[in-house]
């Protein structure tokens, strides 16, 4: 085992967080868009992550894909609006703020730990080259 591959796991669950969190702020920006290209409301994104092997004992992390949350969109009833239906009720995208800040909080949690492990591996890194040297 390569000693610098904790830091490839590090840096690659820092970038995986990283993705989660700009497709969270997209979907914050968001949360009042009734009609995108497809004529629909802006539907909630998600990311699905994936292991990758780094050596034959450590597994690192990577975005596999974006996904498209299937819950159905929220009605509100709002007659004014110009995407209003023939009774009055207004497609709105399927995101929840509450839930989705609470995500974001947990990835960047989760994005502070993952740069808190390479700070520390790479301290402990020029710590053993310290010992050398007398």
């Amino acid at each position: 085992m390569n000693a610098f591959n904790i830091l490839k796991v590090s840096a690659s669950a820092i970038s995986a967080q990283r993705q989660r969190l700009n497709v969270m702020a997209s979907n914050l920006a968001n949360v009042h868009s009734t009609r995108t290209e497809n004529g629909e409301p802006y539907r909630r994104k998600d990311v699905v992550f994936s292991a990758f092997p780094i050596d034959s004992t450590l597994n690192g992390v990577t975005v596999a894909e974006i996904v498209e949350d299937p819950t159905p969109f929220n009605l509100v009833y709002d007659p004014s609006h110009p995407d209003a239906d023939s009774q009055g009720y207004v497609k709105m995208p399927n995101i929840n703020i509450i839930e989705e800040i609470t995500n974001m909080m947990m990835a960047f949690r989760a994005y502070e730990a993952s740069v808190s492990a390479f700070n520390i591996s790479k301290s402990m890194f020029v710590k053993a080259l310290e010992i050398g040297r007398v």
